[in-house]
């Protein structure tokens, strides 16, 4: 089955749905909380109004006294100049004594529903429908010269209601326009603040191959995108670097291979020029094989690195006492170091770490070599063991010579780097051996350096300590 292909929502969009969703949500908030308090104000305001009723009918029954004459008239008048409010008084046997013109209607079945109230505040109003009106209002009974009376106060809420009904419309319209307006804003905004981005896509664009020395200028950009910016330089500079290491390093392979080919073409060509006696031609043979050797290694060289950069050599990890590995390594290059006559010598000890056996020790005569080869004769190839930290152990190895200036020292590890071409050919390596150092100690997890001081040069890897 296909999977389904997902799609990175753009960030606009994201942006605008996030908006979208907050001013949703805060018009419906404040929709809610401003008709909250508009009910509540007309609840308040009903209440007020039942209050003034309640006291004008109470006021009335005991200024009326026992006579019922007496009582209609006063009730008639007691809400007069009130619209739109209606009362009705029931004496001891539910029979109604009074009630104002509408409410025969609209109180009819309040006295049924209607629980009685001490005190008319807006929490104690109830509502209810009758046909096609709704009433807020309250049931109190009251005691006046020893007579019982029930009253059942109203007020209509038409006007309310109506008034509540266009003022809900109103404000859903007035926020939907605001609501477009302000995602209008917020659109224009996201748009407007993309810009930068924009050119930046732009001059991000415009480097090729041919313009990697390009650089973007994070003083002209805002400050959120300066981190995007400089680590877009840093990833271009490390580009451009490995750019470079790579034309170099096509240079050096043609160049290192020119030579030897040369010398293979040229010495055949002699050779075949005329008639040779036998120990000529073995002679021949033995030049072009020295040769073919060493091109030989210059490709296994070179094919080692190529599998270490892709992680294809696995060391084998086991426990290596460095000071017995130099040891053996002094035995093998001793007829060499007496040749030149230089001394090679131990100091210092290191505690147990873990490696490959054959890496590490190629490693260490990669160092020894380089170090005879460039030792002058009488002097001394010095190897120092230390615990570098409570987690690396170090091997330095030392030889006297020539200063190298501090620009090349970080160039030392690079394939057929050289300080200077005069020591191009001095001896019999290709450039590849302190790479292959470099390749094998990052393989186990450390790292190397080189320092040069005056008349001491010094190369030193570090190695995690067996734990």
């Amino acid at each position: 089955m296909k999977p389904i292909s997902r799609y990175p929502l753009p960030l606009a969009a994201r942006v605008m749905l996030f908006v979208g969703l907050t001013i949703g949500l805060s018009f419906m908030l404040i929709g809610t909380l401003v008709l909250n308090a508009v009910e509540h104000h007309f609840s308040e305001q009903d209440a007020s109004e039942l209050v003034v009723m309640s006291s004008a009918v109470t006021n009335a029954l005991e200024n009326a006294g026992n006579q019922p004459d007496r009582l209609r008239a006063a009730l008639s008048n007691a809400i007069s100049g009130h619209h739109g409010v209606y009362f009705q008084v029931r004496n001891n046997n539910e029979e109604i004594l009074y009630q104002t013109v509408g409410a025969e209607s609209g109180l009819a079945q309040a006295g049924s529903i209607l629980t009685p109230t001490d005190v008319i505040q807006p929490g104690n109003l109830q509502t209810w429908r009758d046909g096609t009106k709704t009433y807020r209002g309250v049931l109190s009974q009251l005691e006046v010269s020893g007579q019982n009376y029930t009253i059942i106060s109203a007020i209509d809420m038409s006007f309310h209601l109506q008034f509540l009904q266009d003022f809900r419309q109103s404000l859903l319209i007035i926020m939907s326009l605001a609501g477009v307006i302000t995602l209008l804003a917020a659109g224009y905004g996201v748009h407007q603040a993309h810009a930068p981005l924009r050119g930046l896509s732009a001059k991000m664009g415009d480097i090729q191959a041919d313009k990697l020395h390009v650089r973007l200028d994070p003083s002209a950009i805002p400050s959120e995108l300066k981190d995007l910016v400089t680590s877009f330089n840093h990833m271009i500079g490390r580009l451009e670097d490995s750019f470079t290491r790579l034309s170099h390093f096509s240079a050096d392979i043609a160049h290192e291979l020119r030579t030897p080919l040369t010398n293979l073409i040229t010495q055949t060509q002699v050779g075949l020029g005329k008639a040779r006696t036998l120990e000529n031609y073995r002679e021949l043979l033995y030049s072009n094989l020295e040769e073919q050797e060493r091109l030989a290694k210059m490709v296994n060289d070179m094919l080692w690195l190529a599998k270490s950069d892709h992680g294809l050599l696995k060391p084998e990890q086991v426990p290596l006492n460095l000071t017995n590995e130099v040891n053996e390594l002094f035995d093998f290059f001793e007829a060499l170091a007496e040749e030149r006559n230089i001394r090679l010598t131990l100091e210092g000890r290191a505690p147990m770490t873990m490696g490959d056996r054959a890496m590490l020790r190629r490693a260490i005569s990669n160092l020894l070599s380089n170090a005879i080869r460039y030792t002058p004769p009488g002097k001394e190839v010095k190897v120092l063991l230390d615990n570098a930290s409570h987690h690396e152990v170090s091997l330095s190895v030392q030889n006297p010579g020539p200063m190298i200036p501090a620009e090349y020292l970080s160039h030392l590890f690079d394939r057929f780097y050289r300080v200077e071409p005069s020591r191009v050919r001095q001896g019999e390596g290709a450039g590849l051996g302190l790479a292959i150092v470099r390749s094998i100690v990052e393989a186990h997890g450390g790292h190397v350096e080189a320092t040069s001081v005056r008349d001491k040069t010094s190369f030193t890897f570090f190695l995690p300590v067996k734990s």
